[in-house]
């Protein structure tokens, strides 16, 4: 059945669920993705968080050890990793994003037999699929520029960096504050600047775009930077100017609210 959905939030989730897949699997193995129509009705089954009614399921399972069931009530909780360099942000934003769209998603983990994520997504009253308007073509000339992406979530940087190279940008990205720093200055002393940095708030043990952009207005103070943040309702993300940065986006962004902050970045 069709859904309402905004169609790059729900990748999102999907390339979430594959990249740990990945990473769990490190032998190999199958990730089988199955979708399928329900009705669901006040029965034992239903999610308790989900009314009565028509229902798309999407079914991600893979093939690695599983998740102990000590934890499996924390995974979608922000910034719980049992990853060495993870910070827990994955799968809370996945959670997030099916929330925001009505849904629900849980886990299914006997022991030893991988991990199964169930994506609940409410089914579009209509029968027929809508196609999305039309959004008016960007001028190839538009989408040059070199831009650095600092963000400590590596799912970030993969979606960031696909969207933008396919878009004509040149795109570098990097996982704390110093080292972007140091990127910068770098390539501002090769003559070949950074057209835009992107920069996540904050940095779970590191620098983040709080202190960072101070530091990037001293090497270059004509420096363009946008801020980005799950926390919308933050002074910096709603007065961004005001600390030095020329653009602000709220995650969790779709990819066309992401193409249109950077072009609005590079026109300023």
């Amino acid at each position: 059945w069709p859904g309402a959905i905004d169609a790059g939030q729900i990748s999102q989730v999907i390339s979430n669920l594959a990249v740990n897949a990945a990473q769990v699997m490190e032998r190999g193995g199958i990730l089988h993705v199955r979708g399928e129509n329900l009705i669901l009705d006040d029965g034992d089954d239903t999610p308790p968080t989900l009314e009565p009614g028509r229902y798309v399921r999407i079914t991600v399972q893979d093939e690695g050890p599983g998740i102990p069931p000590e934890i499996q009530k924390k995974i979608f909780e922000p910034y719980f990793t049992t990853k060495p360099t993870g910070n827990g942000l994955g799968l809370a934003t996945s959670y997030s994003i099916v929330k925001n769209h009505d849904g629900y998603i849980c886990v299914q983990s006997p022991p030893g037999e991988g991990a199964t994520f169930h994506i609940y997504l409410p089914a579009s009253a209509s029968e027929s699929v809508v196609e999305p308007e039309a959004k008016r073509p960007v001028p190839r000339s538009e989408r040059h520029g070199k831009i650095l992406v600092l963000d400590d979530e590596e799912v970030i940087c993969e979606l960031i960096t696909y969207t933008l190279t396919s878009r004509g940008y040149t795109v570098a990205d990097c996982r704390d504050g110093k080292t972007a720093l140091q990127m910068y200055k770098e390539a501002l002393n090769s003559g070949q600047p950074f057209d835009l940095v992107i920069m996540d708030l904050t940095i779970p043990g590191g620098m983040g775009g709080r202190e960072a952009v101070q530091e990037l207005k001293k090497i270059d103070p004509g420096a363009k930077a946008i801020v980005s943040s799950g926390y919308a309702m933050d002074p910096i993300m709603t007065q961004c100017r005001e600390y030095g940065f020329c653009g602000s986006i709220s995650k969790p962004f779709d990819l066309a609210q992401l193409e249109q902050a950077v072009q609005e970045a590079l026109s300023s």
